[in-house]
């Protein structure tokens, strides 16, 4: 989980207030943080929710117990939206389409009024870190850089440049070097290089006169990109390829700033290309939209009733606007948050704001013992044969990327999950089969002896319109058997020996097309009448997606038809 230092003079001051270790122990749960440490003057954060990135800042973190004690909204007039513009003056910031592919989108916005103190850089730093690193994947997603807008000649131009025509002296660097030079000599260049190192063009961010911003998402020039303690202008640019990220992004900071004391200055950015949201965007912009939850509902997952008012004043102590009619809650999302997907979300930010010690605790009113299921039971049982048979058992998480669950397995995504709205391309799709996640463990394991065996008896789930939710979860066994003369045989050989001890009946049957496997060299296994599995060799295009150099045999049943 994210965590954070600040200043106890800034954090105190943004809060309204100072806090004794024990109140901020105690009011802490409400930004769903932690007290991790308070000491030499400087307070030490925890945050536990990832969903909600506007709190991993000193600012944004003030700003949710303030208002949680206040009982008052804090309003931001600087927002554009899609009814309103704000005036940008003659800040400007223009994409050209030669970034399309590379690094798509650069936004941006402008902040003066405010003298840059050692304690305001700090968090600013600790802002940008924590958005770039963690809800950005590591500069992936989200790059941030921070300028000194009054060395800047408007409009700002981004584009992807030759990466060995175009240089400037980065920073902490003397020396002058090309786009291509800065990913082998400076120490952000090396790390950063994966990020873009096989574009053609590479991203680049300059100002009307030639002068260089930055190379993003590696690092800012040496003098436009060097903000020191006594600056008073300031330019933050953000870019990368998913613009709703990249906008809830400057929401976040723009926010941050206006409660630090900055005035918020409109930046007018001309995309590259048509998106929802037109070719031209006033940032920061408002674009969030938000579901509705009836009393009802609040009241069905709470398992207490709450009035109109009552719901509308703990969101309003959650800093959301909101109104109740005729039994509907109507929110609306703060312009720096973006987490409210299903009225769960909004109950969760009733009961938060409602205080979790006013819920009266309540014994169960049933006492059972526990015990294993049966589904359990069975399930161990396959799991001894499958050590007997010489395999080794793996546990993997349950969610993973489009490229992970689809693109490297040759599969349609026709009966895949995935989520809405993801933080992470990384956890997007929720998983349809066990054989990806073998697959993986065998991309990085080239350098073991084999043979390898491996094995995980865990869940999937995939669409099927038969169930009311629309999808159904569950228990498979899967398993692989990598070797340099494995072979259907040996599957074959597994397959019989497993159902024996499972004392099952079995047939086997053709596979129709399955891009897993080579053609004529799988089978689906039949039992009762009915598929409960299939296996057969991998297809040599799934290796080489997944960049293994040994044949394989993959497996996987299951169970729940099984027992």
């Amino acid at each position: 989980m994210p965590k954070i230092e600040v200043s106890e003079k800034l954090f105190f001051d943004l809060c309204g207030r100072s806090y004794t270790d024990d109140e901020m122990l105690d009011i802490f749960p409400v930004a769903k943080a932690e007290l991790d440490g308070h000491d030499d003057g400087t307070v030490k954060i925890e945050l536990n929710d990832t969903n909600r990135p506007d709190l991993w800042s000193a600012a944004g973190v003030a700003r949710a117990l303030s208002t949680y004690e206040t009982g008052k909204i804090r309003k931001y007039d600087f927002f554009s939206s899609k009814d309103v513009t704000k005036d940008s003056g003659e800040r400007m910031i223009i994409d050209d389409p030669s970034a399309i592919g590379i690094r798509d989108f650069s936004i941006a916005f402008a902040a003066r009024g405010r003298e840059v103190t050692e304690d305001i850089l700090l968090a600013l730093i600790n802002s940008q870190e924590k958005l770039c690193f963690n809800f950005g994947r590591k500069r992936k997603t989200i790059a941030l850089g921070i300028y000194r807008s009054n060395l800047i000649k408007y409009p700002v131009h981004y584009k992807g440049a030759d990466p060995d025509k175009t240089s400037f002296v980065p920073l902490h660097s003397e020396e002058r070097m090309t786009l291509r030079e800065i990913l082998k000599k400076h120490p952000k260049g090396i790390e950063y290089a994966h990020l873009v190192e096989d574009k053609p063009l590479f991203p680049y961010l300059y100002d009307d006169a030639g002068r260089a911003l930055s190379f993003p998402p590696v690092i800012n020039s040496a003098d436009v990109g060097a903000v020191e303690v006594g600056d008073t202008d300031l330019f933050i640019e953000m870019s990368g390829p998913i613009l709703d990220d990249l906008l809830l992004t400057a929401s976040i900071m723009s926010c941050d700033m206006a409660d630090m004391g900055f005035e918020i200055l409109p930046v007018k950015v001309r995309l590259p290309k048509e998106t929802k949201y037109g070719t031209e965007i006033t940032v920061p912009y408002y674009f969030q939209s938000a579901p509705d939850c009836t009393l009802e509902e609040v009241e069905k997952k709470m398992g207490e009733y709450l009035d109109d008012k009552e719901c509308v004043a703990s969101l309003t102590r959650m800093g959301v606007p909101s109104k109740c009619e005729n039994g509907v809650i109507s929110i609306t999302c703060p312009e720096y948050r973006n987490d409210f997907l299903h009225a769960a979300d909004i109950t969760e930010d009733v009961m938060i704001g409602h205080g979790l010690m006013n819920f009266a605790p309540v014994l169960p009113a049933a006492f059972t013992k526990g015990n294993v299921s049966p589904a359990e039971e069975y399930a161990r049982k396959v799991k001894t044969l499958m050590v007997g048979l010489g395999f080794q058992e793996m546990m993997y998480n349950y969610l993973g990327s489009r490229k992970e669950y689809v693109d490297n397995m040759h599969i349609s995504d026709e009966k895949v999950v995935f989520i809405a709205n993801p933080m992470s391309e990384n956890y997007e799709v929720v998983r349809p089969s066990i054989m990806p996640s073998l697959m993986e463990s065998e991309s990085v394991s080239g350098h073991a002896a084999y043979p390898h065996k491996i094995f995980e008896i865990g869940k999937v789930c995939y669409k099927d319109e038969r169930d009311n939710s629309g999808t159904v979860t569950k228990n498979h066994l899967g398993f692989m058997y990598a070797d340099n003369q494995v072979g259907y045989n040996e599957a074959c050989s597994l397959i019989q020996t497993l159902m024996y001890f499972l004392k099952k009946e079995y047939q086997l049957a053709a596979v129709g097309e399955d891009g897993r496997f080579i053609p004529g060299r799988c089978a689906r296994i039949v039992v009762d009448g009915q598929e409960v599995g299939l296996f057969g060799e991998v297809h040599p295009q799934v290796l080489e997606s997944w960049g293994c150099g040994m044949p394989a045999i993959m497996c996987e049943i299951d169970l729940d038809m099984m027992h």
